[in-house]
Formats: C-alpha cells, structure tokens, sequence
C-alpha cells in the first residue's frame, strides 16, 4: 500500500478496492460491511426508529482528549441518545485529499472503530471519495446513526410534556471541548492540561431511562454550547428558563481562557454534554443515577423552568444580579466538529 493518498484511491477500482480492504476493512470488522452490497440490511426491534445524520470538518484532526474519528462516532451516537434512542448502527463516508498521509489515515480509522465498539454501535456501511491537492483540508467524514427507540420515549427530543417547576440538569463541565481545540490549534501557547470531553453518552443516558421517569427533555451541547440548547429550548417550549451560574459546573482553565479571550462559557462547544429537563418530583433521582456514572460524576442541577419571561432565559450571575441569555450569533470558534 502507498504511504499518502492519490487520486486512484478515489477512482472506484483497483486501487480503491486496495483501500477498502488493506485499510477500512481491516478496523472496521462486523458481517455486514464485509458483505458490501450497496445498502446494508440491518434488523431492528419492533417500533420507531431514530436516523441522524452529521459532518465532521474539525480543525485540528487529532487534539487532547480525541481526534476526527472518535468525535465522528461520538458525536452522532450523542444525536441518537439524547433522543432516547439505542443507538445501533452508523455508516461512514471519507472525502480524502489527495496527498494525504495513509498512516493519519489509519489513526482516524482505529479510533472510529475503537469508539464504536466502546459505544456499542456498529459501523456497517460506508464510502470514500478523494479530491485533488487543494480542494478539501485534508479530511473530511460524514455520518448516518440508527437507533431503535421505545414508544414511551418518543416524546423527549420534543420536549412536549414540559411542565413549570421541571428542573435543568447537565451531566459535567461546560466549554472543555472548545477551548481544548482552540488551544490546539496554537494561536494562543497557553500552558494547559485540558482534554475535549469527546465521548458517547449513551451508557450515561440508557441507565437513567431505564431505572427512573420524568425525562421531559434532552439535547447534547455541542455547537452554540449550553446557551444554545437553553434558548432554542425556552423558543420551541413556549416556558422561561432560570439558571444559576454558581451550579453550572466550569473548569478552572477553561474560566481563565475565556476571560482572558472575552468568550462566554456558556456558548462554547461541548462534545459529552447532555442537558436534561426532568420532572421536579424525580430529578434527585436522575441526578443520583447520573453521579454514580463515570460520565455524570459532575453531574448538577442548575436550573429550573419557570412560566414568566416566556421564551427567554435569565442567569441568576454568582455576584447576585442576573443577565438574559441570548441564542450565540455567529461562529466564535470555526469547525470546532
């Protein structure tokens, strides 16, 4: 096998067919690619399915804490879980750049396989095309998920049974992720130890769906951060949202990078974050539930839905006065996933 990737890697035969098997196959290994028929037939468990789908353009490729790859996974398992969905199969489709190497490429590979088995999911279908020098950014990779998800489920991804009093949950600390690239990409030299929080939440989320009630709602916060989950939310359910910024969990380092840089926590990305909205009556348990997984073990109630200031979420600010948040306009850190 070449060491880079060419323009006859792209071209659908032999050397394809090279990459395909020498490569892609080698990592991802499960019946069903290796059929490769032109769709793959999977089963599923009787009722509704979830399907997502997600590109993934990140800059750098490879950071603390990940690379493209395992956000690949992570990133779309999060989308099918949030839903209350079981995530169960994903495919995967690589626009390679010619010229690049064939060894970062297999880096990536190992990863997606790795964080698909950690997750539980199988990769079962896929596609590769390659550009000219020039005309992508090394590599990119889009992805579909489908999951499996229970009727009684169904209604979290709307949040439609919503209530004043339900309380606002997040299972960690908000903005590592995007600082961590941000830090990556060198522009900026701090001293830091911080990691993205880039894994699949499904082991966190199954459990709490499995062993208690009340799941109003659930969203991971990725793009736009927290702020951007709690804005569009207060929007789509038509309630308020209180939140108090002395319970919302933030690492020292990332406070430090954002004051030093003027960006807001709260609207900075994330890639393991889940926020829930949860009954009043059970969110002691969920929050419990959550703590005793490694994924939730930072795991704080940190606000609650309210019927005034429809639409419109305020933060109670840790000085004792308060401030609206609003939906983040514009892209403060590009291609951040």
């Amino acid at each position: 096998m070449e060491d880079k990737i060419r323009l006859h890697h792209g071209s659908g035969g032999l050397f394809m067919q090279k990459l395909i098997h020498d490569l892609f196959l080698k990592h991802f290994t499960n019946k069903t690619i290796r059929s490769l028929t032109d769709s793959a037939i999977l089963s599923l468990k009787p009722g509704k399915i979830a399907f997502t789908t997600d590109s993934y353009v990140v800059d750098p490729l490879f950071f603390p804490g990940g690379d493209i790859g395992k956000l690949a996974v992570c990133g779309t398992v999060n989308d099918l879980a949030v839903s209350g969905a079981v995530p169960r199969y994903i495919s995967s489709s690589f626009i390679l750049e010619e010229g690049f190497a064939l060894a970062d490429l297999e880096t990536i590979v190992k990863s997606m396989a790795k964080a698909a088995r950690e997750a539980g999911v199988v990769i079962v279908t896929g596609d590769t095309k390659v550009v000219p020098r020039g005309k992508a950014d090394k590599v990119f990779i889009n992805t579909a998920g489908i999951g499996y998800i229970e009727r009684k489920n169904v209604h979290i991804s709307q949040g439609r049974r919503t209530k004043p009093g339900d309380l606002v949950l997040i299972n960690g600390t908000i903005g590592d992720h995007g600082m961590t690239l941000l830090n990556a990409r060198g522009d900026f030299h701090f001293s830091s130890s911080l990691e993205s929080d880039c894994i699949s939440l499904t082991s966190l989320i199954q459990p709490v769906l499995m062993n208690a009630g009340g799941i109003r709602f659930m969203r991971d916060a990725t793009r736009g951060g927290l702020a951007a989950v709690l804005c569009e939310f207060a929007e789509k359910s038509g309630f308020g949202i209180e939140i108090d910024e002395t319970k919302i969990p933030v690492k020292q380092e990332v406070k430090a990078m954002c004051e030093l840089l003027g960006f807001d926590p709260l609207t900075i990305a994330n890639e393991g974050k889940v926020v829930l909205v949860v009954n009043k009556l059970l969110g002691e348990e969920v929050l419990e539930i959550m703590k005793c997984n490694k994924k939730g073990k930072n795991s704080a109630v940190i606000g609650r839905i309210v019927e005034d200031h429809k639409r419109k979420v305020r933060l109670r600010t840790s000085s004792g006065g308060s401030r609206w948040i609003d939906l983040p306009a514009g892209d403060q850190l590009p291609r951040i996933c």
